[in-house]
């Protein structure tokens, strides 16, 4: 292997299963929800927390979608510019959306507010448990070693 050849990203297998659980929790967010919000505010609140569910998911999957990105284009070079700008830049054009959503849904009529607000919560605080989860129960090696064929060992 070269020096500066890229090497395989450990990160994949963790972000991927991130995106599965965070995917299960938002489903879960949803159903759970739904239920409380049309029991709340009938159908408005079960459209808030369909929203607030899959808003929720969706940032957390840009999140993982951003991390690979941008290991994919540096190379896995977590030190290039490139890799903070892509990471960096996708956070702020999630703040940003985050806010236009946030002030074009309040107006509107369908919405449930306090429904919407618990869902996301609920989303964006389990997505941060999926994500320590995910980590956490991965198995990613410390060293990247290769070990000598048996025809490069020298007999002694």
């Amino acid at each position: 292997m070269a020096l500066h050849e890229p090497r395989p990203s450990t990160a994949v297998p963790v972000l991927r299963r991130a995106i599965v659980y965070g995917a299960a929790l938002s489903f879960a967010i949803a159903i759970v929800g739904s239920v409380v919000g049309a029991l709340v505010a009938e159908l408005p609140g079960m459209l808030s927390a369909l929203i607030g569910a899959g808003m929720g998911f969706v940032f957390l999957a840009l999140t993982a979608a951003s991390i690979l990105l941008a290991d994919r284009v540096t190379g896995s070079d977590l030190l290039s510019p490139a890799y903070f700008g892509i990471v960096i830049g996708s956070w702020i054009l999630k703040f940003i959306v985050f806010l236009v959503l946030v002030f074009t849904l309040r107006d509107l009529d369908f919405i449930e507010p306090g429904v919407l607000f618990a869902c996301l919560v609920a989303a964006v605080i389990g997505g941060l448990v999926t994500d320590i989860v995910a980590v956490t129960r991965s198995r990613v090696p410390y060293v990247d070693v290769t070990l000598p064929s048996k025809d490069e060992i020298p007999d002694l």
